[in-house]
């Protein structure tokens, strides 16, 4: 599992449990850290992908 999964997730399981006790501003930064953290994960997600694609579509000279 990626680092950045595993902080994004643990980040929302705070944000969660914050909400639940009504913490807002923990809730609020802790929702906001996972958000950045995923939408990096996709970027870094989507660019390995296309790189594989593009990769394994090369002309290979024995």
């Amino acid at each position: 599992m990626s680092i950045f999964l595993l902080i994004g997730i643990i980040s929302l399981i705070i944000a969660l449990i914050a909400a639940i006790f009504g913490f807002r501003g923990l809730s609020g930064l802790a929702f906001l850290i996972f958000r950045i953290i995923f939408f990096i994960f996709i970027v870094i997600f989507i660019v390995a992908l296309i790189l594989n694609f593009f990769g394994s579509c090369s002309v290979r000279i024995p």
